[in-house]
């Protein structure tokens, strides 16, 4: 065991090393180029593109809207709590500036799995409207890339019950033992039994339960957070020198803090902010996949406010409650750095928005990635997979909150890069086709 895990560490150390990091932001950065800044220039659009997604706007499962809660119900999650914290720690508070840089370029991708999942998408017997890289690149490249489909559903599918299943409801089974005593076995029994609950009515429900559930957690973690950096205001100015001045310079150790090299600001930004909004792994577009629209351009837009509003809003104010609350050079690092910030800014109530955040995070993120799982199960097996991946995906809930996961997450960590590869080659394959349904889309506008 322990040679295996030796094996999947140093799999993991290539598969997220440098060049993988740079393939991301490279990937992003053409994207980003080749549509002129659009994301950029049309975030208003996309958000009244939003507004008006609250109904159906074409054939689909879900309105617009209810597909990016369901991807943001994903996405936002552990990382932009635990995530944040453990950037900080490995890289200092210029790792913050390269997730922002991460998030900015990761616009352009999001936007762009979302408009080929929606471009390239098909229906199954039961009318279910299904999409995501194994179909666009089914679809959109042929059948000599047909290979690279089925690796994204393996890995896709594996990934799943690690990242988005046992490891989430690890995470709170700790949070709620640690903070209000109840034991573990008891968190991953009602984590089922509610997963389950949702899950019968499949990304339907799922769609309705996140719709509900997004918004309100996000308001509770960032009303917590903007109150902290109020009180705080006097140190904002302090945090954003120190976010930008270790961006470009390493920077010393001090108090509880080792010290961090330019090198792992920017390795542990990128790949934390990757993590955090998931831009180019390609899980959102098999969401935005089941939108009801008709246009791809339109959900396209919506989909790149994810990544906005995971990593520039809810990561920067877990960042910047980090450090104008002087913990981050405590020595402590992950949920344990966000939840002695928070405290030491809100006294007595600090440590329980953290660890309610981290349960409605992880519980959402479950659902989310249910729909991803299933998806993969789907392409690979068919229609008949889905029962069965159901049942498997309400079981492993409570395993996951009482086993020790260290492996598991190495794992899942692992195949979430792997995810990455099949979709990165994909979207530069195919981004002419992006290029032209955004040029053709906001010329009849203009028209």
């Amino acid at each position: 065991m322990e040679q295996i895990s030796a094996w999947v560490t140093a799999l993991n150390g290539l598969v997220w090393g440098p060049p993988m990091l740079i393939l991301i932001l490279g990937v992003g950065f053409f994207l980003m180029i080749g549509l002129r800044l659009m994301p950029i220039l049309k975030l208003g659009y996309g958000f009244r593109m939003l507004w008006r997604g609250r109904v159906k706007q074409g054939e689909g499962d879900i309105p617009p809207y209810q597909a990016l809660t369901t991807a943001l119900s994903a996405t936002v999650g552990t990382g932009n709590i635990a995530g944040v914290a453990t950037a900080i720690f490995l890289g200092g508070p210029g790792a913050l500036f390269w997730m922002w840089c991460t998030a900015l370029v990761g616009m352009a991708t999001k936007y762009a799995e979302a408009v080929l999942a929606v471009h390239y998408r098909e229906v199954d017997s039961k009318g279910s409207h299904l999409g995501g890289p194994m179909y666009y690149i089914k679809l959109g490249l042929g059948k000599k890339w047909l290979w690279m489909a089925t690796a994204f559903a393996i890995f896709g599918l594996l990934a799943g019950f690690g990242i988005g299943n046992t490891v989430q409801a690890n995470s709170v089974a700790h949070a709620t033992e640690t903070t209000f005593g109840v034991p573990a076995w008891i968190t991953g029994v009602v984590m089922a039994v509610f997963a389950g609950i949702v899950l019968i009515g499949g990304i339907r429900r799922i769609g309705e339960v996140s719709a509900a559930l997004v918004p309100f957690m996000a308001v509770i973690y960032i009303t917590g957070g903007l109150v902290i950096l109020a009180l705080n205001a006097d140190q904002i100015g302090v945090a954003f020198e120190l976010i930008f001045t270790h961006a470009f310079n390493p920077i010393a150790a001090t108090g509880g803090f080792a010290g961090a090299t330019l090198a792992a600001a920017i390795q542990f930004g990128v790949a934390r902010g990757v993590f955090s909004n998931e831009a180019g792994l390609g899980s959102a577009p098999i969401a935005h996949a089941a939108a009801q629209s008709s246009n791809p351009v339109s959900q396209g837009t919506i989909a790149m406010l994810g990544t906005f509003i995971d990593t520039i809003i809810v990561c920067t104010i877990t960042g910047l409650v980090i450090l104008v609350s002087g913990a981050w050079d405590s020595g402590e690092t992950g949920a344990g750095l966000s939840t002695l910030a928070f405290e030491t800014g809100l006294p007595g109530v600090g440590s329980y928005i953290v660890a309610i955040g981290l349960v409605l995070f992880a519980y959402t993120t479950t659902l989310g990635w249910s729909v991803y799982g299933e998806r993969c199960a789907e392409y690979l097996l068919g229609e008949r997979a889905i029962l069965p991946f159901r049942v498997l995906w309400v079981l492993a809930l409570p395993v996951g909150a009482i086993a020790q996961l260290d492996f598991v997450w190495l794992v899942a960590d692992t195949l979430n890069a792997m995810m990455a590869l099949p979709n990165l080659i994909a979207l530069l394959l195919l981004s002419p086709v992006v290029f032209k349904l955004t040029r053709d889309h906001f010329a009849s506008k203009t028209a």
